[in-house]
């Protein structure tokens, strides 16, 4: 099975390549599984080392779209794609013609590729809970289901709730199996802060765990819906591994989510690293980032993705232990 993952040196991306190595194969829309044989990371920057060194790892650098227009991605026997390259949202929201290229440009021409191989790849789309928000003077829902309609209140959500429309319509065609996923918020994300503007939400952990000061521009009682990488990524790859039947209606799945609140993450903060990690927070509000929290879901319902097996995380403690447990290198502040 030949594999094609776009963000693949990305956070997920790698994370993605990475399981599924160590899976060694995939079984394609319920089909008997089959061993990996190939995977093409697409991305601007080089993978990490670990997956550089496997000899089923093909990398393919430079810009989707170029890559796509010179034929070189999807490769003709590709089987699977998992599509997470994406201009995250405040990046979208401070540049609309970077949004439009990375977010709706690349993910139309990936999947006119796809279909251009008349062999119907699976096609894995990860959407986004930006898709739903706030309508300006009308309450937000009390959940949000997985048919809840989408009223993107950003230029990311919007593209992203376009992606998920491409995918479902193709999909209905024939072209290709396609399969959108909604990511939760991902946190604790490690390494270095992106342009997302939930990045706060992963930097409140990382930065006071490394002994830095970090952000935190919103009121405690804050709701927000949180996923760890590890959960995260096993939504994605069941995506991929549902029969037709299992997954449904085309449109968009919600994938589980952890509901809590900005001060109950700090709390957990605190459990883990005490009051010094605590006293690193800067609640100074940002107005730019409260607006758009403001129209962010933070009550979220999976039950699509319950039925295929997929479960939240029991709670935000847990995704802090399991963030120090894989970065130690980062964590600099003696941990409980």
């Amino acid at each position: 099975m030949n594999i094609l993952i776009t963000g693949g040196s990305g956070f997920l991306g790698a994370r993605l390549a990475g399981a599924l190595l160590a899976k060694g194969s995939l079984g394609l829309a319920g089909a008997a599984p089959r061993d990996i044989s190939s995977i093409t990371l697409a991305d601007r920057a080089p993978p990490p080392a670990e997956l550089a060194g496997d000899a089923r790892v093909r990398f393919v650098g430079g810009d989707l779209n170029e890559q796509i227009a010179a034929g070189q991605l999807p490769a003709a026997a590709t089987d699977a794609v998992f599509h997470l390259a994406a201009a995250v949202s405040g990046e979208c929201e401070a540049d609309f013609d970077l949004g439009m290229r990375s977010n709706f440009d690349a993910t139309h021409a990936l999947l006119e590729a796809c279909r251009a191989l008349g062999s119907r790849p699976t096609v894995v789309f990860a959407s986004s809970l930006a898709v739903f928000g706030k309508l300006p003077g009308q309450p937000m829902p009390a959940v949000i289901e997985d048919f809840t309609l989408p009223t993107p209140q950003s230029s990311y959500g919007t593209q992203k709730y376009v992606g998920e429309l491409l995918v479902a319509d193709m999909t209905r065609k024939g072209f290709i199996r396609g399969r959108s996923v909604r990511l939760m918020t991902v946190s604790v994300r490690p390494g270095r802060p992106n342009g997302a503007a939930s990045g706060f939400l992963s930097g409140m952990i990382r930065e006071p765990l490394a002994g830095l000061q970090a952000a935190c521009p919103v009121e405690p009682d804050t709701v927000v819906a949180l996923s760890s990488p590890a959960r995260t990524i096993e939504g994605i790859i069941r995506a991929a591994e549902a029969t037709d039947e299992q997954w449904g209606p085309l449109t968009g799945m919600n994938l589980p989510a952890l509901r809590t609140t900005v001060g109950e993450m700090a709390a957990a903060l605190e459990r883990a690293a005490g009051p010094q990690a605590v006293g690193l927070l800067d609640w100074t509000p940002d107005p730019a980032i409260r607006k758009l929290v403001d129209t962010w879901p933070g009550n979220v319902a999976a039950a699509r993705a319950q039925a295929l097996g997929l479960s939240a995380d029991t709670d935000f403690d847990a995704i802090v232990r399991e963030y120090i447990r894989e970065n130690p290198q980062a964590v600099k502040l003696p941990v409980n």
